[in-house]
């Protein structure tokens, strides 16, 4: 079935997977339904790429940022201040992807604590919303969150139900990705029935986590239909108006205006 208006709230088309046929695949993307897609970075680097996109996609909106993996790389001297330049430029709509990784540690736990905050802190003074990466570090996020109360997502969500709740109330929305379809996903579909309509995002985290039955290829955002089909299911409400609910609540938390589609 085609679907239209999809917003993938989370994908990274800087990717070097990408880097053969970029222009190919978002080419593409309008005739699959798929109408916006925010990139965000990782680093120093992927910042600048992902500006560069945002440029030449009318559609695809930037966040900038470092991932916890790139806490200890990037995160001396003045990178801080790096990131707020890239944040004035471009169609910058975040400050992302930032957040807690315990799962690799390839950066050291107090030094990914330091950057996440300081990135917290930089986006209130920005005005802008965060995309919060979580790996197996569910407590000291919620704690970080709980601190600094940013505006933004708890990206390719994979908590509790009942840890869901408790950034819901703190003002988060909650990205699903392709996750939702694995076999293993029973405590993450709980949690995805629990989550208000209005809080509920789709997203690919692509070229990384395809959904079933597109598992071990490269994924992208044309994929996001089988996400929307499971999250629909466990719900109980119709794919269209789930992506199109989805979209909305992009949209809001982004600060994006349909007309921009």
């Amino acid at each position: 079935m085609e679907y239209r208006g999809i917003f993938d709230t989370h994908a990274h088309y800087d990717d070097e997977r990408f880097d053969e046929d970029r222009d190919t695949v978002l080419g593409s993307l309008a005739g699959h339904g798929v109408s916006l897609v925010v990139d965000p970075a990782c680093d120093i680097a992927s910042c600048e790429k992902t500006l560069a996109l945002s440029e030449k996609y009318d559609f695809l909106y930037s966040a900038v940022g470092l991932h916890p993996h790139s806490a200890e790389s990037d995160g001396e001297g003045n990178w801080l201040q790096k990131v707020a330049d890239f944040s004035k430029q471009g169609k910058v709509v975040a400050i992302g992807e930032i957040g807690l990784d315990y799962h690799y540690d390839f950066s050291p736990r107090e030094k990914q604590i330091e950057v996440f905050a300081a990135q917290l802190g930089l986006a209130n003074d920005l005005g802008l919303p965060v995309i919060i990466h979580d790996r197996e570090a569910h407590a000291d996020t919620f704690e970080l969150v709980k601190k600094y109360r940013p505006k933004g997502i708890i990206h390719c969500y994979s908590g509790s139900a009942e840890m869901a709740k408790e950034f819901v109330k703190l003002g988060m929305y909650i990205g699903f990705t392709g996750s939702v379809t694995f076999k293993n996903a029973n405590k993450l579909l709980f949690a995805a029935a629990e989550v208000p309509e209005d809080r509920i995002l789709l997203e690919t985290d692509c070229p990384y986590m395809a959904p079933v039955p597109y598992r071990g290829i490269r994924c992208d955002s044309t994929l996001i239909p089988a996400t929307a089909e499971r999250l629909a299911e466990i719900r109980g409400t119709d794919v269209q108006t789930l992506i199109d609910r989805a979209r909305e609540n992009g949209c809001r938390v982004y600060g994006i205006t349909e007309e921009k589609k």
